[in-house]
């Protein structure tokens, strides 16, 4: 008897402990002091407490008292509206013990995703251009950082790992954070005063079909068959190029955080396959937005910079294909494209400057969401239309007028019926990119741009350069 009551004691002890363990509110890891909550909208908040407990959520900013019950397994989650841009404000959690989000921002938060070019850090191994002088001025307070930790699953999961909570941007915070993305949000504090809250949630090396959801991807044929094989294992999966694990680690886990749209850098590791890459991408885009119920979500990208050695005559590309895809994704509503034809190097697929390349999808979301009145976009092909041996060439987004770059146009090249290109000679007439070559008596088709690293210098008056293209439809050579 006295050993039964010893084991029942025991019993209750344990349940009393586990009881004390989970009555803390511990919340998802995205909350954490001096996090960013997106403004004038219903945040989701979310986390666990003793099962069935109440917890008694209190924010400064109204200081309004929401209250939420855990279920039974003591998950629970509340809706709670945002102001106006402003603070720092506090968030008080109460189950019975408190626990007190210090230093929270009320601003525009944005979801930074891709391969190792949104990656690349301001020092740490990327060192970009000035990364010294960059790295000393970084005094950004109102800049917030968060970077999810690398890491892959065969299963949605319900947290990410990171490595640090939410932190202000300093010289030593943003060592090691992506520069595009602090390039970014800097033009637009600068010109906005408005909090920004940064999410990284990059892996270098990535391709597209590892950054969506299994359930979207299945509708592709390509990827059925190693979807169902991936979703119904249970051993980690060898790298980052396996379908969905990206999303399943790096985006699942941060949905339902409200974000007012998404920066995207990649598509270097989807080159052999730019045609399907047309229907990837923007299903890549359609599947976030329906994960987060926001179909309207800003969704804004880098279009491939250029790289690799010149080709001396004119010549099939996987990267402009690529480009291309990317080029035609702008059919989406609310999407942009920062075009990055002129900010490559040679040698290097991981280019320096990404102060432009910042600046530029800066611009995308001052024009889009907070409504200044200023070009975003270089020129954009619009049509074409064929005189005797020569082609005309219209185009959007020329701001005041086309403009060249050194003393004539390069990049242009035009074929005939035999599908032969050669390098044209291009001048530009009323705002018009007229096109021709005596080695072509008949032109049917005018590609500008086209290859992995091309010499093009049309731009427009803004100073942004013109899109890579192509009139023609002939078969590329990518699968």
């Amino acid at each position: 008897m006295k050993i039964i009551r010893v084991f029942i004691g025991l019993s209750l002890f344990l349940l009393l402990m586990q009881n004390i363990v989970f009555a803390k509110v511990i919340l998802s890891p995205l909350f954490s002091d001096h996090m960013v909550l997106q403004q004038k909208t219903d945040v989701a908040i979310w986390g666990t407490s003793a099962p069935n407990k109440e917890v008694i959520i209190t924010t400064t900013w109204n200081h309004k008292k929401t209250r939420v019950l855990a279920d039974a397994n003591g998950n629970w989650k509340v809706s709670i509206k945002t102001p106006k841009f402003g603070g720092p404000f506090d968030i008080n959690f109460d189950d019975g013990e408190r626990v007190i989000l210090n230093d929270v921002l009320i601003g525009e938060v944005w979801l930074c995703s891709g391969q190792s070019n949104m990656e690349m850090p301001v020092g740490g191994w990327g060192k970009i251009v000035n990364y010294q002088d960059e790295l000393a001025t970084a005094n950004y307070p109102n800049i917030r950082l968060i970077k999810v930790e690398k890491s892959t699953s065969t299963q949605p999961l319900s947290k990410a790992n990171f490595k640090n909570g939410w932190q202000p941007c300093t010289p030593k915070t943003i060592d090691d954070f992506s520069a595009v993305a602090y390039f970014f949000a800097r033009n637009i504090q600068q010109h906005h005063k408005i909090p920004i809250g940064l999410i990284q949630t990059a892996y270098s090396g990535s391709p597209a079909q590892s950054w969506v959801s299994g359930n979207s991807l299945t509708r592709m044929s390509d990827y059925k068959p190693i979807v169902d094989k991936v979703s119904s294992s249970l051993s980690s999966p060898k790298d980052s190029h396996t379908p969905t694990v990206l999303y399943n680690a790096m985006i699942h886990p941060l949905i339902p955080y409200s974000i007012r749209g998404v920066i995207w850098y990649q598509g270097e590791s989807n080159d052999k396959k730019a045609r399907q890459y047309k229907t990837l991408f923007p299903m890549l885009i359609n599947d976030w937005r329906n994960k987060w119920g926001n179909e309207k979500l800003q969704f804004y990208y880098v279009q491939l910079a250029n790289f690799t050695d010149l080709k001396k005559e004119p010549a099939e590309s996987t990267w402009a294909e690529l480009r291309e895809a990317q080029l035609q994704t702008l059919m989406l509503k609310n999407t942009g494209m920062a075009v990055a034809i002129d900010l490559g190097e040679v040698k290097d697929i991981h280019p320096k400057n990404k102060q432009d390349v910042g600046y530029r999808l800066a611009l995308i979301a001052r024009a889009k969401v907070y409504k200044e009145n200023i070009p975003y976009s270089g020129p954009i092909y619009k049509s074409f239309k064929s005189t005797g041996n020569e082609i005309e060439i219209s185009f959007k987004h020329i701001n005041k007028g086309l403009v060249i770059k050194g003393d004539q146009l390069q990049g242009f090249a035009v074929a005939g019926a035999d599908k032969k290109f050669y390098w044209a000679v291009a001048k530009m007439v009323n705002n018009k990119i007229v096109v021709s070559s005596n080695m072509v008596t008949e032109p049917i088709a005018v590609r500008y741009g086209w290859a992995n690293n091309p010499l093009c210098n049309l731009y427009n008056s803004a100073g942004l350069p013109a899109s890579p293209f192509r009139t023609d439809t002939w078969e590329g050579i990518t699968q």
